[in-house]
Order: C-alpha cells, then structure tokens, then sequence
C-alpha cells in the first residue's frame, strides 16, 4: 500500500493519495483542481490509475471551476448530495467503493455542510471539516450545528479509540488525531450537552466572518 498526504500551506487544506500498488489503482480524498499537475506526476510516478475522487465536501459555488477541473483526472466523483438532490456517484451512505483489493466506505456525516460525508479506510477515517469547526478557509462556520453534533457524536465518537481521524484541514498544525483523544480533548464537544454545544454554535454564528487572506 502507499499512502500520501498533501498539504496547502496557504490554506492549510489537506489532500490524501491512497494507493494499492500491487493492482495499480489509487483514490484521492479531497483534491484541489489547483493542484492537477502535482497529483498527476504522483500517479504517473508509480504508474497508478485513478479509480475514484472522493470528496468529503466541497465549496463549488465558490470555486466555480473546481468540478471541471476534477473532470481532468478522469475518475468518477464522489461525495454527498447537492441542493438538486443528486446523490453523487455512488455517494449515499454505506456505499462500499473498491480499489485494487481495497475498500473504502462512505459514511454520511452531514454538518460542516448539510451534504458531508466521510470515507472509513481500514484503521482511518477521513472526515473533512467535521471536526475542524472554524478551521475551513472558505466556510468558518457550520451550516448545520445540530447535524453536526449528531454526526460527530454517533458516527465519530463511537468508533473505536484507536481509529485514526484524518482532516480536511489543518486544526493546531495536526493533520491526524485519534477517536479517544477527539472524545477527550475536543474544544467543542468534549464535556459539553448537546444543548450547550448548540449555544456555542450560536454564539459562533453571530460573530462576522473574516475575509480570506490568500
């Protein structure tokens, strides 16, 4: 297997390669369309073709040319229900998506956006913005705090303490995590009710979101 992470020091956004070397096929998790020429000398590098392009969640009504630009790798997309109520290409939860000898499950974990959702890969689990709640360069705050807490707490927490959590963005520097230290440690749901978390979030979505500097 290979494995490889990418990351925007710009923007602190993370990118990973997934690899089954011995059948040549790779999936990408959360790619940029600004970052086409580095992933296809990756692939091209270990001779690997590109079986899926998973995406936890995207921002496309901002970067309007991302889905076109994705196009170019040549795989099929997946990721969570738009406003249309498309369900992406084998995106819905508990679909099962081969590479080579490997699978990866889809897990709907809607919250940071209402469509999110993660991708479980043997001992990871990849979860995009879920729990980076202000760490997203394009969106600093949850569109559906309740969603996000139940997302968080019956699809994460529950996990075993020992699965790693992979980001889709950099939170304190730190692209991984485990379930236990998340469970223990996390500035927004540790020790906190449900009820009290919702207030946070509330205070956190009155406050004016800053412009982007990059």
């Amino acid at each position: 297997m290979y494995f490889r992470i990418l990351n925007n020091e710009n923007s602190g956004e993370l990118t990973y390669l997934l690899a089954d070397l011995s059948a040549g096929e790779a999936v990408l998790i959360d790619p940029h369309g600004r970052d086409l020429p580095v992933l296809a000398a990756l692939l091209s590098e270990r001779d690997l073709r590109l079986r899926w392009i998973l995406r936890t969640h995207h921002h496309d009504a901002i970067h309007t040319t991302e889905p076109a630009q994705l196009a170019c790798l040549g795989a099929p997309v997946v990721q969570g229900a738009d406003t249309t109520g498309d369900p992406g290409h084998l995106g819905q939860d508990g679909a099962v998506l081969p590479f080579g000898d490997e699978l990866i499950h889809v897990v709907a974990t809607p919250g940071h956006t209402p469509t999110c959702v993660s991708f479980a890969w043997r001992d990871r689990f990849f979860c995009g913005g879920l729990l980076a709640v202000t760490a997203c360069p394009h969106q600093v705050k949850p569109q559906a705090p309740e969603a996000l807490w139940d997302s968080v707490t019956q699809k994460v927490f529950t996990l075993s303490d020992e699965t790693l959590l992979f980001a889709g963005h950099e939170q304190r520097a730190r692209a991984v995590s485990t379930v236990l230290e998340q469970r223990r440690w996390h500035p927004f749901f540790s020790g906190l009710t449900r009820d009290e978390f919702l207030a946070h979030m509330a205070a956190l979505l009155e406050r004016p979101v800053p412009a982007p500097t990059f």
